[in-house]
């Protein structure tokens, strides 16, 4: 059976809330993804939440602020769901599904940040239950 640690993109860019905005956006520009997880501190590394393309958009671009004077807290979503290592690849399609995200972060035993899945990443390995899962994700 696999897991979501066989499947996992390891050690993902985080950021802090105090990340400036336009440094979030680098990160993603830079490590080709769509989120980002917000975690308290660099050193512990635990999730308080997320921000993803679509959050800076909907909460900073398309309201007219000043981007530039922005945090990652000011647009994250928060708190965040998450998943272990060791969680089957089926409760990771749960998760997602229930909660309608198209990615989700994954803790170690720490609770810190050790990787992200996402939709693309069950692709590649679950093709059988893709189709359902951008169905449910996408409703």
């Amino acid at each position: 059976m696999k897991r979501v640690k066989d499947i996992m993109t390891q050690n993902p860019a985080c950021c802090t809330p105090e990340t400036s905005l336009q440094e979030v956006a680098h990160m993603m520009l830079e490590h080709d993804c769509g989120e980002i997880p917000v975690v308290d501190s660099e050193q512990s590394r635990r999730p308080i939440g997320v921000i993803t393309d679509r959050d800076i958009v909907c909460r900073a671009v398309a309201q007219g602020k000043n981007t530039l004077t922005l945090t990652a807290a000011d647009c994250m979503t928060n708190p965040c769901l998450t998943v272990s290592p060791d969680n089957s690849l089926d409760e990771c399609v749960r998760v997602l599904e229930e909660s309608q995200i198209r990615r989700v972060p994954v803790v170690d035993a720490g609770g810190a940040c050790c990787g992200i899945v996402a939709q693309a990443d069950i692709a590649r390995t679950a093709k059988k239950q893709v189709g359902e899962l951008v169905q449910k994700v996408s409703a």
